[in-house]
């Protein structure tokens, strides 16, 4: 039976990442379909195809790897016919190439209605009581509303969490504590302050691991709540991206950190088992959804070779000099982009492989 059930949830993921991809696709399709453009072939996956259909101007196609899609417009090519992509009114083509990208970004914040719809109350920033153990005690109060840590500007519970255990000011590690500089709403005034926590010396890349001592008070839900709510969980989520790759970028995280479709599919999966488990996880795993959904819209709008905003740049490129760039040159430049994405794709999947079947100890 936990067989079955685990098969059943890997599945069930593979159709949410495909719901992602297709999505994305689709606004690609329906701006190009508004414009009169001629649309090669819409396909969803990569690689092999699992079956196809011709209709009159199209081929549909699904398939073999969950891992991407595509809308073929003509972009690589010049032709004289003149619904063909490069034939069309920059503007218009500008339009299409974000349309995917922005229907990621939707998507991504009608999850977060949905994830926040499916909790009992809406978790605020203020807190409400403290553990007996607390240490913050010290320096916090009940009602006190966190607004700042460390410089970051607070939202969400999900932003004081990962400030705790990412943004230390100071780790005494002799007297296990971490201090942290806050700023937080107190009878009405602003009030800045140091704040000590319990913290457990660790392995981790901060080399501690924080004791969060206290909870917050809940909101009540209404529609405006609600649409407040996932405004800032959207914020929070595609802040929390930039960080990342400001992160990778920097040194912070390496090759190793990095998860790609192997990993995803299996931290899903084990999310969906989770929400099935215990409802209150359902929103966890909606959680994860609008972050993966998010992080493909905001992904593909860096100017990266072979990526939406490499396409966008090259247009805003043609807008500025009246000139579009050669096809072929463009498209070696995606080509070489690609290559290095499909790369890069190869050796994340081999590290998600290997931390599957020999997990860290």
């Amino acid at each position: 039976m936990d067989i079955l059930s685990n098969i059943l949830n890997v599945l069930i993921t593979i159709l949410v990442f495909f719901g992602i991809i297709l999505i994305h696709e689709m606004g690609h399709f329906l701006t190009a379909r508004a414009f009169g453009m001629k649309i090669y072939e819409f396909s969803i996956g990569m690689g092999p195809r699992l079956f196809s259909k011709r209709t009159k101007t199209t081929t549909w196609s699904f398939k073999l790897l969950p891992i991407g899609g595509a809308v073929q417009l003509g972009e690589d090519f010049e032709s004289d016919d003149p619904d063909d992509f490069r034939n069309k009114p920059v503007w218009q083509r500008m339009i299409v190439i974000v349309a995917g990208a922005v229907m990621n970004l939707i998507l991504g914040f009608a999850v977060c209605i949905v994830s926040i719809c499916t909790d009992d109350a809406i978790a605020t920033t203020r807190l409400s009581e403290f553990y007996d153990t607390a240490v913050s005690t010290e320096v916090l109060m009940p009602d006190d509303e966190i607004t700042e840590i460390n410089g970051m500007p607070i939202w969400t519970t999900m932003d004081i969490s990962y400030c705790l255990q990412n943004k230390a000011a100071k780790f005494d590690e002799e007297q296990g504590v971490a201090y942290f500089d806050m700023k937080v709403k107190r009878g009405g005034e602003t009030v800045a302050l140091t704040v000590p926590f319990k913290a457990v010396a660790s392995d981790g890349r901060t080399g501690y691991s924080v004791v969060i001592d206290f909870k917050v008070w809940a909101e009540h839900k209404d529609p405006l709540t609600v649409t407040a709510a996932a405004a800032r969980m959207f914020m929070t989520e595609s802040r929390l991206i930039w960080i990342s790759f400001a992160d990778l970028i920097t040194g912070t995280y390496g090759l190793n950190d990095l998860s790609g479709p192997v990993g995803v599919v299996t931290t899903m999966a084990s999310a969906l088992e989770q929400s099935r488990l215990n409802i209150m996880s359902l929103s966890s795993f909606l959680t994860l959804v609008a972050l993966i959904t998010i992080n493909l819209g905001i992904f593909n709008l860096l100017p990266i070779p072979a990526l939406d905003g490499a396409r966008f740049l090259f247009l805003v490129i043609e807008a500025i000099r009246r000139k579009p760039i050669a096809a072929e040159k463009e498209g070696w430049v995606h080509f070489i982009g690609f290559a290095a994405l499909m790369l890069l794709m190869l050796i994340v999947t081999f590290n998600d492989i290997v931390k599957l079947i020999a997990p860290p100890q």
